[in-house]
């Protein structure tokens, strides 16, 4: 049924009007990619060190991917009732060898331009937070270049039109949270956190080059003759995988080897124990990396390439897939060990790790949209949360993060991040009418409504329970 809805979706699609912004999203990754380069560069010479650069490129980032986001909602209110809106691709040839045809480019659709606009607003904010929560640190310059350029991968991820270009800045990410969580490499604590987290994703990486080799393989031949796109194009693999073509064993293993990598990176069971460690790093770094960017990156994959773990791993409505399983044990076994913490980071450490396993498990049960929504609402009130610890600890306990010994009471003398702290726990906790319980409330009514019902107790039992801990 799937397949045969995006069949007649695609016969009825027709020429939507664009945009130059939507036409030219390249450019957004590109601004930060080039602020990286001259901060490494010219950084130290510059009146504010080179964070100058970083905060304009992230703000013209989130100026354009505003732009594009505003003319992709004009496309999709031009269209007609049940007409297919035509994501904007664009490629231009890397290299080419016989008929091996490797491009960059562009996919634009209301997936990409989302999480677009998340990471570019979130970053500028955090950008503009680390002005001073870092001001006077020596490698001041430094923290900036890596701060940008995470950003422009999480980017140049979200919009690339195949998997090499996904893969590139995936690994991005990858380099750039090893050098921001061990920042303050000294503490043995803080390098060892920096390790962990990269031999750990990069475990889970393992699979992602094995996936895609597998895909590539056993799509190439399918999508050059249907479609004129290589093995690796996005629009290709899901076309290919609703198609009816690939071999169970082909499309099944390649979707696990790609799971595997998505395990890693956004810290699921059993993989989840480098996030809470990763909290070493500075405040700033743990919310961006925990709200919009490297984190996100394993459930934008599979949001990402739905069609490809839609048939490979059984999303069929069922009682039980891998998907929803891991999603649902990491939500329960993150929850339980946020009760344990003395550390405020590492309590909402574990409460992103069980976050997003609501997201996973939504995806695995179906529930695409409300999986994606979680993602938009969980990336806001995290980010809040950790820039207000980060304003307690710098303001009055010197970057302690201990609530027994250096927290507590201190609402008169901090009244706005007592409220922004509230209102973003509120919405954690979801509670009505703040953004958090209409998306976590849409995951289990999604869950359940699909017949997992097991996994519907386990979403309501890890909502009390992040209510608790939070608490």
């Amino acid at each position: 049924m799937f397949a045969a809805s995006e069949a007649a979706a695609e016969t009825a699609a027709v020429a939507l009007k664009s945009g130059w912004f939507l036409e030219n999203a390249w450019i957004i990754p590109i601004i930060p990619a080039v602020a990286f380069a001259l901060i490494i560069f010219f950084g130290k010479k510059l009146p504010m060190k080179g964070s100058e650069l970083g905060v304009l490129s992230m703000v013209a980032s989130l100026v354009l991917a505003g732009g594009a986001a505003f003319q992709w909602i004009d496309r999709v209110n031009s269209a007609s009732e049940g007409q297919y809106i035509e994501p904007v691709i664009r490629s231009w040839t890397w290299w080419q060898s016989g008929g091996f045809d490797l491009s960059i480019g562009q996919h634009m659709d209301g997936l990409s331009l989302t999480v677009l606009v998340v990471v570019a607003f979130i970053s500028t904010l955090v950008q503009i937070y680390s002005l001073e929560y870092l001001r006077g640190d020596r490698r001041y310059t430094h923290f900036f270049a890596s701060l940008t350029l995470f950003s422009a991968g999480m980017m140049n991820m979200v919009i690339a039109d195949n998997m090499i270009q996904l893969i590139l800045g995936w690994e991005i990410m990858g380099l750039c949270s090893f050098m921001l969580i061990g920042h303050w490499w000294e503490d043995k604590a803080n390098s060892r956190a920096a390790l962990k987290a990269f031999f750990t994703t990069r475990t889970g990486d393992i699979g992602l080059l094995v996936g895609t080799s597998i895909l590539f393989f056993s799509a190439n031949s399918w999508t050059q003759e249907h479609l004129g796109v290589s093995g690796f194009s996005i629009r290709g693999l899901s076309a290919w995988a609703l198609s009816g073509s690939p071999s169970s064993v082909a499309i099944t293993a390649g979707a696990f080897a790609l799971f595997v990598a998505c395990i890693g990176k956004s810290g699921q069971f059993p993989l989840h124990t480098w996030l809470p460690d990763a909290m070493a790093g500075p405040t700033p770094v743990s919310s961006l990396l925990h709200s919009s960017t490297m984190v996100v990156a394993g459930v934008f994959l599979v949001a990402r390439l739905f069609p490809v773990f839609y048939e490979g791993m059984n999303i069929y409505g069922s009682s039980m897939n891998f998907i929803t399983l891991i999603g649902g044990i990491t939500i329960i076994i993150a929850a339980l060990l946020a009760f344990v913490q003395d550390d405020i980071k590492k309590v909402l450490a574990y409460s992103t790790v069980s976050q997003l396993g609501y997201m996973m498990m939504g995806l695995g049960a179906g529930a695409w949209l409300p999986a994606v929504f979680h993602i938009f609402t969980h990336a806001f009130f995290k980010a809040c949360l950790f820039l207000a610890a980060g304003s307690v600890s710098h303001s009055g306990s010197h970057h302690s993060f201990d609530m027994k010994k250096d927290m507590g009471g201190l609402r008169k003398y901090m009244p706005i991040t007592f409220v922004t702290w509230v209102i973003s726990t509120l919405a954690l906790c979801g509670v009505f009418p703040l953004s958090g319980f209409f998306s976590k409330d849409e995951i289990i009514d999604n869950v359940g409504y699909a017949g997992y019902d097991i996994f519907m107790i386990v979403g309501l039992v890890g909502a009390f329970m992040t209510a608790a801990y939070m608490t």
